[in-house]
């Protein structure tokens, strides 16, 4: 038995197929078939069903099923502990975020990560900030970077970067001479919001006294579409500065600060408290407080 045929196992009973299987393990049908009957004469019964349209795990296999799981895991976890007593820092991690951190603001970060570290191995789950909590309560990923607050008593967080929320107009936009803009006269505006999130819930609280004649004109899903149709002229939003940073240099758009009040999002670093890090983790959490301490003291 080897490695290579406990992950073929698990593939074939998670996928109920041996041809989909191989098709994820990057081998032939007859080759997961040779796997799968080598593991079967090892142990000295049959782990699958083949007799359907699909695969299931007999009696046998459900049992083999979890310890194969388990040595996968075991196997992990002896790779990860040998990295972390060597010389030179290896090995992966899991880091959530959601998409318009992952392209407005942690391209930088980890560019001096994987610089100082090139042996690491960074793999990204990109989804909502509640997503990513619950993945890093549970343990399925190493750490986050969300929106703050947060309040999870079995989570610490690090506060690493601090943006204000502006008005974001097309460059020809009558607003766009303003030095400033009020609540009031963006009410006027068709507005584009995003579908959820923290904006969202910014843009909803700012806007509720003058929902009689808000003209939502379009909800959408990603800062990309709202950058670009605000560009094309067809309506303002409001949007944290360093996502519009590079459009704003192109001359697509103009940011304007909202008067008489300030409206904030800060994004942190989280990770278990009690869990013991990696020293891939470790690292990279330490990189990140340090490129936010300079940040700060540079006035970004």
């Amino acid at each position: 038995m080897d490695f290579d045929q406990l992950v073929t196992f698990l593939e074939v009973a998670k996928l109920g197929s041996f041809s989909r299987a191989g098709q994820k393990v990057l081998r032939s049908q007859s080759a997961v078939s040779t796997q799968i009957r080598q593991l079967e004469h090892e142990y000295g019964d049959k782990l699958l069903d083949r007799s359907g349209k699909i695969v299931k795990l007999t009696p046998v296999g459900l049992i083999f099923y979890e310890y194969a799981e388990r040595m996968l895991k075991l196997r992990e976890e002896a790779q990860l502990a040998v990295a972390d007593h060597g010389s030179t820092v290896r090995g992966t991690f899991i880091v959530g975020a959601n998409e318009a951190t992952c392209l407005y603001v942690l391209p930088e970060v980890f560019a001096s990560y994987c610089k100082l570290y090139p042996e690491v191995q960074i793999s990204i789950y990109r989804s909502f900030s509640y997503k990513i909590l619950e993945k890093v309560e549970n343990g399925a990923i190493d750490l986050g970077i969300v929106t703050l607050p947060v309040k999870s008593p079995s989570l610490k967080v690090h506060s690493i970067f601090r943006d204000q929320l502006m008005l974001m107009v097309n460059a020809q936009h009558p607003l766009a001479k303003l030095k400033s803009v009020a609540v009031s006269d963006i009410a006027q505006q068709p507005l584009l919001i995003p579908k959820t999130g923290h904006t969202r819930r910014m843009m909803d609280s700012l806007f509720r006294r003058y929902n009689s004649h808000v003209r939502v004109r379009m909800e959408l899903p990603s800062v990309g579409m709202i950058k670009a149709f605000v560009a094309a002229g067809l309506g303002v939003s409001l949007i944290s500065a360093a996502f519009a940073r590079d459009d704003v240099r192109a001359g697509h758009v103009r940011l304007i600060p909202i008067r008489d009040v300030e409206l904030w999002r800060e994004l942190g670093v989280v990770y278990h408290a009690e869990r013991t890090l990696p020293r891939a983790v470790s690292t990279f959490i330490a990189t990140v407080r340090q490129l936010a301490a300079a940040s700060h003291h540079a006035g970004a």
